[in-house]
């Protein structure tokens, strides 16, 4: 296995250890999988993940975010093992499962339905003000920045 120097991207970026992080869990992590999934944008800052989840119902469905890890899982009631089945073909899986999705700061989850056979899980991104671009006013070596005001309104 290749491993994956980030150190130039530390030369210039200051605060993305969780970055880095994530980029080499995710070289590390199996491709595919069950069930399948989509990841969309919907709009600015929208985002929706849809999981074929077909043969589970809403109560066997489980969505849990902890710590930025949107977690979501499904599981079959250990009732319908107790039914004998004989199937000539079985193509439908109905194995449990558990997929996890790292999620960025300030993003949310808004929404889960369950809509023919598709979990639609809506995510948005809810950026602070405090947080958001702000102006920064530069001042000469003449005074402090509160008589510079004071001149201009003059």
């Amino acid at each position: 296995m290749t491993a994956i120097d980030f150190t130039p991207l530390f030369r210039s970026a200051i605060g993305f250890d969780r970055l880095a992080t994530a980029l080499e869990s995710a070289y590390r992590s199996e491709a595919g999988g069950y069930p399948p999934y989509n990841i969309e944008v919907i709009g600015t800052d929208r985002y929706r993940i849809s999981m074929a989840v077909a043969g589970f119902s809403e109560k066997e469905l489980d969505i849990q975010v902890k710590e930025s890890i949107l977690t979501v899982s499904g599981s079959h009631k250990d009732e319908e093992k107790g039914k004998e089945h004989r199937f000539l073909y079985r193509g439908i899986a109905t194995r449990n499962f558990e997929r996890q999705f790292q999620l960025a700061d300030y993003v949310k989850v808004v929404d889960a339905r369950l809509e023919d056979g598709l979990l639609h899980v809506d995510l948005v991104r809810e950026i602070p003000e405090a947080m958001k671009p702000r102006k920064i006013e530069i001042r000469s070596d003449v005074g402090s920045l509160l008589e510079a005001k004071a001149e201009k309104a003059a």
